[in-house]
């Protein structure tokens, strides 16, 4: 088995590169999606989170009201950290059961938008980091998300630099052009480094 984490900042593409990753094969942890899951109404997670921060980050369907969320640790170290040791435990644990029942062959990519900002590079087999121009990634987001250019710039600085993304990096796709160069670039990653990696023998 080999894992793989993939990363890339906001308006990057990271995410087109993960599906079409999946397309050629790879089984595909989205982190993101799991922060979702485990909060999800009638979860622990859930539960933790009001008991941290108050049943103002409900909506009044009972599900987690990000938007609230998000003012109340904008800016806010501490309140930050404390969601992140609530939610960050339940997703490494639902990531590994998914892991545990992958076959052995399979190649497993980890989609996870802070791992630089993590540290967690180390704990993968090869890292692959999606790069665009700041601002392609400005247009794609005002285009894509309705963000002002300001907005993004700000969603933007808030992340690790491509400087300390290249650093960690096994794998480097730039998303500068067409979707379509963009899945060729994948393909030749897939064809020429990724399959590669995972038929060498473990230690």
């Amino acid at each position: 088995m080999l894992m793989v984490g993939l990363t890339g900042g906001i308006g990057s593409g990271k995410s087109t590169v993960a599906a079409r990753l999946a397309e050629l094969g790879a089984l595909i942890i989205d982190s993101d999606v799991l922060a979702r899951e485990v909060v999800r109404p009638g979860t622990d997670g859930l539960a933790e989170v009001v008991a941290a921060f108050g049943v103002g980050v409900l909506t009044a369907d009972g599900e987690l009201d990000r938007p609230a969320l998000g003012r109340i640790i904008f800016n806010d170290d501490a309140k930050r950290r404390r969601l992140e040791e609530i939610v960050h435990p339940r997703v490494r644990s639902r990531a590994a059961q998914i892991v545990a029942t992958a076959p052995p062959e399979a190649i497993v990519v980890n989609d996870i938008p802070l791992l630089v900002e993590a540290s967690l590079s180390g704990n993968y087999d090869l890292v692959i980091v999606v790069l665009a121009d700041e601002e392609k990634r400005i247009a794609r987001l005002a285009r894509g998300r309705g963000m002002s250019a300001a907005e993004a710039q700000s969603r933007i600085a808030a992340q690790a630099t491509d400087e300390q993304r290249r650093a960690v990096a096994d794998v480097v796709i730039v998303n500068d052009g067409r979707i379509d160069e963009l899945r060729a670039a994948v393909d030749a990653a897939w064809r020429d480094q990724i399959v590669p990696r995972a038929r060498l023998p473990r230690a």
